[in-house]
């Protein structure tokens, strides 16, 4: 540090110290019955003059010494902006260490997806290059080839989880024709395992991005059918509340184990029917929940064992997603 510069910030010590002197020197100077003295004088200011050069040199060592142990917390700080200085960096660096966290956190997460991702695509691959070998099924390559097509897709929207605000547009959906067309898009699945399907969808605007909220439906409507056994029964229904408009698809397949049922919508987790009845990467739920919040909507789950699970999506009433989209776009011209 260097001494001039360490004098321009202790130059209102010098400031108040000149103005002591100044004042001590001007009262007695108007008082009549004192005589003026410029040897007292003289001597005053050189002691003022000493007193302050101690404590400039005493305070720049002190400077010197807290400037190289900026890291050591026993060191105290000189002034009370010095400590409001170590209390923000030693936040910012909580903040950083939190941050970087949540980086390692994330980056281990995606490797974890992408391992399981591979594990996953291998096998319909495996059993297109079997099919290569033998007579080709035309049903079974269809199942094979759209499985593939579910896992890219996941992959896909898995991607851009994270720049979700530069791929979507809020426009009015109508649930009857995205049901219907989710229920299009897993047909052959409804006659292969020869599932039932009750369409009870009513006309219902609601405010979302018709391509991300297909996709929504597309997940709820696979996991359904990924659970639910041959000649079994999926409906799907709306309903309008006072508060929220509402989503319901319901399957009458294995259900849910209920130690699980609070855990389905989190990242990886399979819980027990992922592991014992179909293979699964844990990522469709996770996905589904994560898209609803970013578009202001969220999915509810009932379920009993053995007996049904109910997925609801929940459209507040209250929340306007196109409002909300257009305030961020604001926030970032600002």
């Amino acid at each position: 540090m260097k001494f001039w510069r360490f004098l321009k910030y202790e130059m209102p010590y010098l400031y108040l110290c000149g103005a002591c002197f100044l004042l001590t020197v001007a009262v007695f100077g108007i008082d009549p019955q004192n005589s003026w003295n410029w040897d007292n004088f003289l001597y005053a200011l050189a002691l003022t003059l000493l007193l302050m050069t101690g404590f400039l040199l005493y305070r720049y060592q002190k400077n010197v010494q807290v400037s190289r142990h900026l890291d050591d917390e026993e060191v105290e700080p000189l002034s009370l902006e010095a400590e409001v200085c170590r209390e923000s960096i030693r936040q910012l660096r909580i903040k950083h260490i939190r941050s970087l966290n949540e980086i390692q956190d994330k980056q281990k997460e995606t490797y974890d997806f992408i391992i399981s991702w591979f594990h996953e695509i291998k096998t319909p691959i495996a059993v297109l290059r079997l099919m290569q070998q033998t007579e080709i099924n035309p049903r079974s390559l269809e199942e094979e080839l759209s499985r593939i097509e579910h896992y890219v897709d996941q992959a896909l929207y898995y991607a851009k989880l994270d720049s979700f605000n530069k791929d979507y547009e809020i426009v009015n959906c109508n649930l009857e024709q995205l049901s219907k067309e989710a229920v299009k898009n897993h047909s052959k699945t409804f006659i292969a395992k020869k599932i039932g399907i009750q369409l009870k969808v009513e006309p219902t605007i609601v405010q979302s991005d018709s391509k991300w909220l297909l996709f929504i439906l597309n997940q709820l409507i696979t996991n359904s059918l990924k659970y639910t056994g041959d000649h079994g029964l999926i409906s799907i229904t709306t309903r309008i509340t006072p508060l929220e408009k509402l989503l319901i698809i319901r399957d009458n397949g294995i259900g849910i184990d209920s130690k699980d049922l609070p855990r389905i919508f989190n990242r990886g987790f399979t819980g027990t029917n992922g592991r014992t009845f179909v293979k699964s990467t844990g990522m469709g739920l996770y996905l589904a929940q994560e898209l609803s919040k970013k578009l202001g909507h969220y999915i509810t789950c009932e379920s009993a064992a053995g007996r049904y699970s109910e997925f609801t999506v929940h459209f507040p009433k209250n929340h306007d997603p196109h409002l909300s989209m257009l305030q961020q776009n604001i926030k970032k011209t600002h």
